[in-house]
């Protein structure tokens, strides 16, 4: 089975980075499209970033020039390096897989999802 497990995610003050990583195991990684999304309390899921398998990659506004994404196929990983964190980054972060995925911050085109890693800035 498909299994995507999420690390990196702790408490840091407003200004602060922080490198989230997603593990994969159980498929063949370097086919899946990767997307990070995030989810605050009462608030919807959004996509973050995404890196295709092509190495394309792609960002939301709220978050460009600030994160970038990055992916390690021998590795079976992905990681999403947050920098001049703000306290409104602060959710829940998931990893999410799928083979072909047209648009990538769409959470229903993501097959597998990791159980998340919790990011918190203080202000």
């Amino acid at each position: 089975s498909v299994q995507l497990v999420e690390s990196g995610g702790e408490s840091v003050r407003a200004g602060g980075s922080l490198r989230l990583s997603c593990v994969g195991t159980g498929y063949s990684y370097s086919n899946q499209d990767i997307g990070w999304f995030r989810q605050a309390p009462g608030k919807e899921r959004e996509g973050v970033a995404a890196v295709y398998s092509s190495g394309r990659t792609f960002f939301a506004d709220s978050v460009k020039g600030r994160f970038t994404i990055s992916r390690d196929n021998a590795k079976n990983s992905v990681y999403l390096q947050m920098n001049s964190l703000k306290p409104e980054d602060s959710a829940m972060y998931y990893c999410a897989a799928s083979p072909f995925v047209a648009r990538w911050s769409s959470s229903h085109e993501y097959e597998y999802w990791g159980q998340g890693t919790q990011v918190t800035v203080s202000s």
